[in-house]
């Protein structure tokens, strides 16, 4: 992978392996990282962000379009 930049801050863990899942599938390269911090328990993390995204530069337009497919409300399922 070539230097990478920022694409994403990420909500939840959640959409942070799913969004994985579908760039894996797709084998864009990308790396998460989670804001927790075990001094502050994850506290700091839960009160934020879940996290980040990074790739590469040349592939943030097809990422921002499979964040915004997966983010569709008719691509969500109702909470049970």
């Amino acid at each position: 992978m070539k230097r990478t930049v920022r694409i994403l801050v990420l909500k939840s863990e959640i959409e942070a392996r799913l969004l994985s899942g579908l760039l894996d599938q797709k084998n864009i390269p990308h790396m998460l990282r989670s804001y927790h911090d075990s001094a502050y328990d994850g506290m700091w993390q839960t009160q934020t962000c879940w996290g980040f995204l990074n790739a590469d530069e040349e592939n943030r337009e097809e990422i921002l379009k499979i964040y915004r497919e997966m983010s569709l409300p008719e691509n969500m399922t109702e909470s049970i």
